[in-house]
């Protein structure tokens, strides 16, 4: 699946400093060294050379901070001797002013030392929840090649308000994708609510909108306030056959193979989720017909409503042309990049995109025996999240 921050490849928290913060403390000795020899000791440079530890202190470890005081003090001494200021206390007074710098500095480098550690720790647990929260994407699932992207606004976060969820079942493959209003940890617990809903419900309800009902009633019981969760639900069978239902979510792009877009909308938008609307009020279902080589991409209004530095909006539908590439992920990702040049800087909100390619009926055939095929009926009953991969797994066989 498509990362959430770029940047983040290695151990968590481990990061190599800045060239240039970790030159400076020596440069700034020097520079003070060579001024004060030009100079001389009338110009009272001396104490300057605190600056050494203070920089150090910055970046790297303790240990480092420690060694360029040591330095900072040997530097004093030495101009200390040339200039004869010891005879004075002048030059102790200098050696003072460097300990004392170089202590604080050792005292904040292990103060920050230990909160990059919490945040290292924090960061760890990030990506945990993300494996939990919002699960890998199988490339393949039923008659569909898929991929997913999540880009997240916040920097150094991996999760966000966004969510989505793809399950293979007995009635075709199921799929949501959602926006939920806010951010933070109560914008992830909202999340976790309403997927948790959905990967229950799409194994147990015959149709999508009894999977809309459930996912629906879920949120009214959860959600207070004002907060609400926008959300697509979709239903693909082998035939093609797709039912889609939407809650105040930005309409999918269909993007058919001879390379028309369309935004396919229902007769009439139903309230997002969690707004405690009366029973009855349901998503109103409305159908498309797929054909091989389609494609549907869902996104959230992360990826339509960011905009370049001119405020202009990504113009998404022109852009469906990048989706052409044989490998659904490397499409999607090309799609991404251009998202992110568009707006030349962060996203101001989260963006999750996910493809979706129907793939030619020869390919879809299952030539498994009977009890493979009841495979998914069984786990029905057992552990629905896994049944999407066990699933996903028999239709690629």
């Amino acid at each position: 699946m498509g990362t959430a921050v770029p940047g983040t490849a290695g151990a968590p928290g481990q990061r190599s400093a800045p060239l240039v913060l970790t030159v400076l403390p020596y440069a700034v000795m020097a520079l003070v060294a060579v001024v004060d020899g030009v100079a001389g000791a009338s110009v009272g440079l001396l104490p300057l050379v605190s600056l050494g530890p203070a920089f150090a202190g910055l970046v790297g470890s303790w240990e480092r901070t420690v060694v360029v005081g040591v330095l900072a003090v040997a530097v004093v001494c030495a101009l200390g001797v040339v200039d004869g200021l010891f005879a004075e206390r002048r030059g102790f007074a200098a050696i003072g002013a460097v300990v004392g710098v170089t202590v604080a500095a050792v005292i904040a480098a292990v103060t920050r030392q230990r909160r990059e550690a919490e945040l290292a720790n924090v960061r760890s647990i990030a990506e945990v929840a993300q494996r939990v929260l919002l699960r890998p994407v199988p490339p393949s699932a039923g008659p569909l090649d898929a991929a997913v992207s999540y880009t997240s606004a916040v920097a150094e976060a991996r999760i966000g308000g966004d969510l989505y969820e793809l399950a293979t079942t007995p009635a075709g493959v199921r799929v949501i994708i959602g926006d939920v209003q806010g951010k933070g940890l109560d914008a992830v617990e909202t999340a976790a609510v309403v997927l948790g809903a959905f990967r229950e419900a799409a194994y147990d309800e015959k149709t999508l909108e009894g999977v809309g009902e459930r996912v629906q009633r879920a949120a009214d019981r959860t959600i207070s306030g004002e907060k609400f969760v926008t959300a697509l639900l979709l239903e693909i069978t082998p035939a093609g056959a797709a039912t889609v239902l939407n809650y105040g979510h930005p309409p999918p792009m269909l993007m058919r193979a001879g390379g028309q877009v369309e935004f396919p909308e229902p007769r009439s938008y139903a309230l997002p989720l969690g707004v405690g609307v009366q029973a009855g009020e349901q998503a109103e279902p409305f159908s498309l017909v797929l054909r091989p080589g389609d494609q549907v991409l869902l996104y959230t209004d992360g990826v339509t409503e960011a905009r370049d530095t001119a405020g202009v909006f990504y113009p998404l539908g022109q852009r469906a042309a990048l989706l052409g590439d044989g490998d659904p992920q490397e499409a999607l990702e090309a799609l991404r990049t251009d998202l992110i040049h568009h707006v030349r800087g962060p996203l101001h909100d989260d963006a999750a995109m996910l493809l979706l390619r129907y793939r030619e009926p020869a390919t879809v055939a299952d030539d498994s025996d009977p009890a493979d095929r009841a495979g998914p009926a069984a786990e029905e009953a057992g552990d629905a999240p896994r049944g999407a991969e066990g699933a996903t797994g028999d239709a690629a066989a």
